[in-house]
């Protein structure tokens, strides 16, 4: 139903910037009063799951937010999905002052230190003869695995994955794919330990 009315709505480019701007403030950029009132109807929110009153939750009906069982968003996060999913795996916290704009997958058992920013957008900047914030975004989706913990005031960036149980060191820059058990740092970041199942430890790359 929801894909049929979308598509209903791309045919008819008058009638969908109405609905638009009846749900999105167009100079706010967020969500309408109504519409927000309304979110618990249209997110899904896992058994134990904690969102903080003064986080700031601009949700939209038309990506999917969820947020697992037991995980926690806390105080002055800001969660967007009006250009993306966004989606919270079990036992996960997205710290204070994070900043996630979908699309975005966090996966399980994710700690996020405060004042990280998780984007799977990115301003197009082609045209020279348009201001910027007149020549629409693009999208790819940040995957964040199983039990990573990412460091305070990083930035993780559009289409990176994160493996399964690495670390993202604090102030890191992270603009390309980090493998599974490993450690990252710097600006931008890069690998300077892994985890080698052979040896039953942790390496520095190369060795």
């Amino acid at each position: 139903m929801k894909e049929q009315i979308y598509k209903w709505l791309n045919k008819r480019p008058g009638t969908k910037e109405f609905v638009h701007r009846l749900m999105i403030h167009p100079v706010k950029g967020r969500p309408r009063l109504w519409l927000r009132l309304l979110r618990p109807l249209f997110s899904e929110h896992g058994k134990g799951s904690v969102i903080y009153r003064s986080s700031r939750m601009d949700v939209a009906p038309f990506n999917r937010f969820k947020i697992g069982k037991n995980s926690v968003i806390e105080d002055f996060a800001v969660i967007n999905n009006l250009v993306g999913d966004v989606i919270i795996g079990d036992d996960s916290r997205v710290g204070i002052a994070n900043v996630i704009i979908g699309p975005v997958e966090i996966g399980k058992s994710v700690i996020i230190a405060q004042s990280v920013t998780i984007s799977g957008l990115n301003h197009n900047y082609e045209n020279i003869s348009l201001p910027i914030k007149d020549q629409g975004v693009s999208t790819a989706v940040v995957s964040v695995g199983d039990e990573v913990w990412i460091g305070a005031n990083s930035v993780i960036t559009q289409g990176v994955s994160i493996g399964k149980h690495s670390v993202i060191a604090a102030g890191s820059i992270v603009t390309h794919d980090v493998p599974e058990y490993s450690v990252v740092a710097g600006a931008p970041a890069k690998v300077v330990k892994l985890y080698n199942s052979e040896r039953g430890g942790w390496i520095k790359p190369g060795i």
